[in-house]
């Protein structure tokens, strides 16, 4: 900030200059010269004065880039890390060659539109635009609640995306996969053994100690989770929960910490296949080699559901042991099991025909 005095044709007049910086941090700078005295001056650096500091405190609109910024910081102290990873992941390289420099309160539904079904035509599958609209419609949900937007430029766009089939074993079938497992002495037993018996997730059942067990109270406390990017973390829910255990269950329990030793810290072994992420594929191979369905690693756990469901647990006792956190999601279990449409077609009013004994008349023409 200066008033300086310079002369020109002979007269001396005034040059005010200030400097500062607006709401994005950017620096801002005034200046008049030919001021003629200095009262005049001090007035106009006054004014300007006030000029930047209006533009300091003034709300300026966020481009697209800059609150996506914004919200990941945020995000960041509430969602797991691998949650922020997929914002970061699909967003930039979605999103941000289109929009990152767009100002935010000018994006309308049809760009949106525009954007998800032609400007990235390149994604290939129906699931991964959801997500990509998802995420996107939560970015604008935060900006709406922070006064930011006063409306969702992804509110009624919908994408149609076929119910993915998850593959279960029946009864007979897991009988037959630990059998075989047990029997060939293959390294996977007791995590598939344990994911069958818990219907632990697969970061769960690695995270799972021998101090998270209650051998008096047969239960299992889980709380804690890992993940090859994150390493330990809370559970998917961030919620902790409590798996009773069976009586067979607990029998396999004892054997293993009596043949681990006390010095051993967690349940089950570290594989590298599992550390990987290739516990999938490797529980795949193993149900072909055995002539059943092949499943995932994570259909395990959804063999543990539908079955206790179709054995008429109820839908909250399951929805607390498996650890969902919305009733819609383990009730989606229930229809996989047919628990609710058991039954529904006794009512019939109309039976096939019992077997009267008769006769089967030949229809064949005889050519004699």
């Amino acid at each position: 900030m200066a008033i300086r005095t310079y002369e020109e044709n002979g007269k001396k007049l005034y040059e005010v200059y200030v400097n500062g910086f607006n709401s994005r941090g950017i620096r801002i700078q005034r200046k008049r010269c030919g001021v003629e005295t200095l009262r005049k001056a001090e007035q106009i650096e006054f004014e300007l004065k006030r000029e930047l500091a209006v533009l300091k405190e003034e709300r300026v609109p966020y481009r697209f880039g800059e609150w996506f910024n914004v919200c990941m910081k945020r995000m960041r102290l509430e969602f797991m890390p691998s949650t922020i990873a997929g914002y970061e992941t699909q967003v930039v390289k979605w999103v941000h060659p289109h929009w990152q420099n767009t100002d935010l309160s000018t994006i309308t539904k049809a760009e949106v539109y525009d954007l998800i079904f032609h400007k990235c035509a390149e994604i290939n599958t129906p699931i991964t635009r959801l997500n990509l609209l998802k995420r996107l419609k939560r970015l604008f949900q935060m900006a709406i609640e922070e006064g930011v937007l006063d409306r969702n430029p992804c509110t009624g766009i919908k994408i149609r995306v076929a119910e993915a089939v998850q593959e279960v074993l029946t009864v007979a079938e897991v009988d037959i996969f630990l059998r075989g497992a047990k029997l060939a002495h293959h390294r996977f037993y007791p995590v598939w053994a344990t994911a069958l018996m818990t219907g632990m997730r697969s970061g769960e059942l690695y995270a799972l100690k021998w101090t998270d067990i209650d051998f008096d109270g047969r239960t299992i406390s889980v709380s804690r989770a890992w993940n090859s990017k994150c390493g330990f973390t809370p559970t998917k829910t961030r919620r902790s929960r409590i798996v009773p255990i069976s009586d067979d269950f607990i029998s396999f329990l004892r054997e293993r910490k009596l043949k681990e030793g006390a010095e051993s810290e967690f349940v089950l072994p570290r594989l590298k296949e599992w550390e990987d992420g290739e516990q999938a594929r490797v529980t795949r191979e193993f149900c072909v080699g055995l002539g059943i369905t092949s499943v995932k690693f994570h259909d395990l756990r959804a063999t543990f559901i539908t079955s206790l469901l179709a054995r008429g647990e109820s839908l909250a006792r399951v929805m607390s042991i498996v650890g969902h956190s919305e009733l819609k999601t383990t009730n989606g279990y229930l229809r996989k099991a047919g628990v609710d449409v058991q039954g529904g077609t006794d009512k019939l009013g109309y039976k096939l025909p019992e077997g009267t004994g008769a006769k089967i008349l030949s229809l064949v023409k005889n050519e004699s």
